[in-house]
């Protein structure tokens, strides 16, 4: 990289760092981080435990992102500042230190930018995620475990916690079907675009004649409500059965009906939670997974009389992504049309990059 492109390079992520001042607002942040302040110094405010924890949620999400944005801005500032002295002073050194460090400069305003998209009223939830393999029995099952892995390990890079509700092991190998909460800093914002149906091929190590295969699995990604979302349910709309826990690794198996079955009769959304020996506390469970996938509903309703579209556009059938293994390797997301070469990677969990640019390209739309 020479001064002419490191200039022209500061020039758009100065312009794009002006764009992001204009959507964060720093100043109404901090006006708002002063007004709670002066809430918290009110006695009455704290007799509210909800409205309080509400609050507080509202603070510590605001103070996050007023400081990786002033993160972001002073590096910026410091990065136009030392090139300029640089500059002036002839600096060989310090130049090439700057153009080493530009691709970090790049991938912090980056960062900062998809902060800003993540605005979203359910965004910075936790999010409850269900996988369920496609026709195929074993080669799909055991494609929607590998996909299970892939956002544990996305998990673990980002410092998020994950607890599994729901998890019944395939026939031979693989998952019939696993639910798990997502527990961490916008985690539904980010995991939203997940939604949909997954496509692998290659070489199934399953068929003794080498052939390739076509495996589906569909991703249906909900946000974690809150109280302050009121989805009412009655007894009438859903048909409750219990059965015996099958869960990962045998604990409790076939010794009680502590597992809870719910189905939504008029949606016909059906969850499951099975991770407690307490019939009561999986049924909670499960009553919330339930509260929070109507909840997704009602968003992707909208969001498609908004667009114009059916319904049926956004549900179950929808490709998404396709991860090719044979007779090449490559994964194309149909949003973004960006095609990625590190499959190895994407599938050990290394999958902001694919998140962030369909982000970007439905706020665009």
């Amino acid at each position: 990289m020479d001064n002419y492109e490191y200039t022209e390079l500061l020039k758009s992520i100065t312009l794009k760092m002006s764009n992001i001042t204009n959507v964060v607002e720093p100043n109404k942040i901090q006006k708002r981080l002063q007004e709670i302040e002066a809430l918290e110094n009110e006695q009455e405010f704290w007799s509210d435990s909800a409205n309080a924890a509400k609050i507080q949620k509202e603070k510590r999400q605001l103070e996050r992102k007023l400081e990786k944005y002033t993160v972001a801005k002073e590096a910026v500032e410091d990065a136009k500042e030392l090139y300029e002295m640089a500059k002036e002073e002839r600096d060989e050194e310090s130049l090439e230190s700057l153009y080493a460090d530009a691709p970090i400069l790049l991938k912090q305003i980056r960062s900062m930018e998809i902060e800003v998209l993540l605005d979203g009223e359910s965004d910075a939830n936790n999010a409850i995620v269900s996988i369920h393999p496609g026709a195929g029995g074993t080669e799909s099952q055991d494609w929607a475990e590998m996909l299970l892995r892939m956002y544990k390990r996305w998990a673990e890079r980002r410092g998020f916690g994950i607890e599994i509700l729901d998890y019944q092991n395939g026939d031979e190998a693989g998952i019939k079907d696993v639910s798990f909460i997502v527990k961490g800093e916008n985690a539904y914002g980010y995991l939203k675009v997940e939604n949909g149906i997954h496509r692998l091929v290659r070489i199934s190590p399953f068929d003794s004649n080498a052939k390739r295969h076509t495996s589906f699995s569909s991703v249906m990604v909900s946000p974690e409500i809150d109280d302050a979302i009121n989805i009412v349910i009655e007894d009438k709309e859903i048909r409750v059965d219990t059965y015996r826990s099958s869960g990962a690794g045998g604990q409790h198996v076939n010794k009680t009906e502590s597992a809870i079955r719910i189905t939504h009769i008029e949606t016909g959304v059906v969850v499951q939670c099975q991770n407690d020996r307490s019939q009561h506390k999986n049924r909670a469970t499960a009553m919330k997974m339930l509260k929070s996938r109507l909840y997704e509903l009602k968003l992707e309703e909208q969001k498609a009389e908004q667009e114009g579209v059916c319904k049926s556009e956004i549900g179950w059938g929808h490709q998404i992504r396709s991860y090719v293994m044979q007779p090449y390797q490559q994964v194309k997301d149909t949003r973004s049309n960006e095609a990625y070469s590190n499959i190895s990677g994407i599938l050990d969990g290394d999958i902001d990059k694919l998140i962030e640019d369909v982000l970007i390209v439905q706020n665009r739309q």
